[in-house]
C-alpha cells in the first residue's frame, strides 16, 4: 500500500530486453529497502530485485507493460517514486495500491497563475469511480478531482506537486497511469452484490 505523495524521482538508466529488468537510478535513500520491496514507479507496483548505493533494479511483467505506461518508458525517462507505507506513517494523500485501471491521455494543460491545470480523457470504464471532490492516483500522485465532464476530468497541480514529481512536466497527448480510489471500487462492488 501507498499513499500516492512521491517522495522522490527516479531516472531509467537502462531497460534489458531479454529479462525485462529496469535499473532506476536515485537520490531516494535505500538503505531501509531489502530485495522482494515494493516501490511504487509512476502509480505500478515493483518488486526490488537488486539494490545498489543509488539504484535499484525490477522487472516489469508482459500484463504490466500491456496495462500501464511503463511501455513508454526508454532510458532517461523520469517516474515517480514512493516507497511502501508503514504503519507509523503519515496517510498524507489516500490509499493507493500500485494496481493501475488503465492508461490515459492528458488532453489539455493550461498554466494558471498559482497552479497547473490538467484536462485529462476519461475512459468510460472508469466514469463510476471519477467525482467532483474524489481522489484520483495520476502516476501515482494522489490529486483531488476538481470537475467532471463526459469525456474529461480536470485536476490541479500545486507549484510544489509540479515540482516535486514529474507532473509538472506533462503535455498534451503524455500517457498517464490512472488509479482510481480503492474505496469507490469496493463500494461500486458492494452495490453490484446487493442487487
Amino acid at each position: 500500500m501507498f499513499t500516492g505523495i512521491a517522495s522522490n524521482i527516479g531516472i531509467i538508466k537502462s531497460i534489458s530486453e531479454i529479462n525485462s529488468e529496469y535499473l532506476i537510478e536515485t537520490k531516494m535513500k535505500l538503505s531501509d529497502i531489502k530485495i522482494g520491496s515494493s516501490i511504487l514507479c509512476s502509480g505500478i507496483c515493483l518488486t526490488v530485485i537488486k539494490i545498489k548505493k543509488n539504484s535499484f533494479t525490477t522487472n516489469i511483467s508482459e500484463e504490466t507493460l500491456i496495462a500501464t505506461n511503463a511501455k513508454y518508458w526508454k532510458k532517461g525517462s523520469s517516474i515517480n517514486l514512493e516507497k511502501s507505507l508503514k504503519l507509523q506513517d503519515e496517510l498524507g494523500g489516500h490509499i493507493v495500491t500500485g494496481h493501475i485501471d488503465q492508461i490515459t491521455k492528458i488532453i489539455e494543460k493550461k498554466i494558471l497563475e498559482k497552479s497547473i491545470l490538467l484536462n485529462i480523457y476519461l475512459p468510460s470504464q472508469l466514469k463510476k469511480f471519477i467525482c467532483r471532490k474524489g481522489s484520483i492516483a495520476i502516476d501515482g500522485i494522489s490529486l483531488t478531482i476538481n470537475k467532471v465532464n463526459t469525456k474529461s476530468f480536470f485536476v490541479n497541480l500545486i507549484p510544489h506537486t509540479a515540482s516535486i514529481t514529474t507532473l509538472g512536466d506533462l503535455e498534451k497527448d503524455n500517457k498517464v497511469n490512472l488509479e482510481v480510489d480503492v474505496l469507490a471500487r469496493y463500494i461500486d462492488n458492494n452495490i453490484k452484490f446487493r442487487k
